[in-house]
């Protein structure tokens, strides 16, 4: 967000706000919000918050007007709440999603990139890369392997530039709000309860760090070629459970969080056992890569949450 202002860009975000705050984007950036029925053709500079929901069709076409490029990142994200109202999880991310393609396509905007997920893939042999047949095992990975598919769909009938970003685990500074395995368990060692690791803790996911994501969406939005194209968006490397927890306790020591207690929960319904990504496509089409270690992005974002007071 910084850098699109201080390059002159006009941007406009969309919100419901039942996640992030006013406050949260005031950190970032200044901006100016724009009542939903007032939201006309983007013009000028700046940032713009406009207040609503992705299921308001009105809104969006509303909200696309005189956009080049629009990144969806909104989604009801997670595997355990799509267990519990697969209903919801499908409106949001399913219906959601449409809503916004067909607001890009009347409103002639150029690209359109599509927050996806590993889950979209499902439960392949790792490392997953993008020809894999996906079977996803959750209904969120079922509605974001349908975004995907609603993307091709509209980039090969409409001629609309999609591009579909399979992220890996996120982590990183901003991600106060989030439910995330890293952000929840630096909430929990910083209150005293223990880390809770469902299953033994040899389950794998690939944790990306949110700089190297942000320069993802960038080149997504603007690499020529990349139209209708999907990407894995990770580091390449798997990490379980069991061995985030050994390269976050120390970093919680160095801030002054000590003696952590972990203990095991029963594994979830729906949750995959490996997950890492092969991420050629997006060095050869993207000119991407994975920059920081896991290591190194743990201690930057545990520093955030102490210094932001998240904890």
């Amino acid at each position: 967000m910084r850098s699109l202002v201080g390059e002159g860009h006009a941007v406009r975000v969309v919100d419901d706000l039942s996640v992030g705050t006013r406050e949260d984007l005031g950190a970032v950036c200044g901006f100016r919000e724009v009542a939903p029925e007032r939201a006309g053709p983007m013009q000028g500079e700046g940032v713009e918050l406009v207040v609503g929901d992705i299921l308001d069709e009105g809104l969006a076409r509303r909200v696309c007007s005189g956009a080049e490029v629009v990144v969806h990142l909104a989604a009801s994200t997670g595997v355990a709440p799509s267990v519990e109202d697969p209903r919801r999880d499908c409106a949001t991310n399913v219906i959601g999603t449409l809503n916004y393609l067909e607001a890009a396509r009347g409103a002639g905007v150029r690209r359109f990139v599509f927050a996806s997920s590993g889950a979209a893939a499902g439960e392949v042999d790792p490392p997953i890369h993008e020809e894999v047949c996906p079977r996803p095992v959750s209904p969120y990975g079922a509605g974001k392997l349908a975004g995907e598919a609603y993307c091709s769909a509209y980039h090969r009938t409409f001629g609309l530039e999609t591009v579909a970003l399979r992220f890996g685990n996120v982590y990183g500074p901003g991600s106060g709000h989030k439910n995330s395995v890293v952000a929840k368990f630096i909430r929990r060692a910083s209150r005293g309860e223990p880390l809770e690791i469902y299953g033994d803790g040899t389950q794998t996911r690939d944790f990306i760090y949110i700089g190297d994501l942000v320069r993802a969406l960038r080149l997504a939005a603007t690499a020529r070629g990349a139209g209708g194209e999907v990407f894995q968006i990770a580091t390449g490397h798997e990490t379980s459970v069991g061995e985030l927890v050994e390269l976050l306790l120390p970093a919680l020591a160095a801030a002054g969080i000590k003696d952590v207690r972990v203990r095991r929960a029963a594994p979830r319904p729906g949750d995959v056992l490996r997950n890492y990504a092969d991420t050629s496509k997006a060095r050869r089409l993207l000119g991407w890569r994975a920059e920081v270690g896991l290591e190194e992005g743990l201690r930057r974002t545990v520093e955030w949450f102490v210094e932001r007071g998240e904890l």
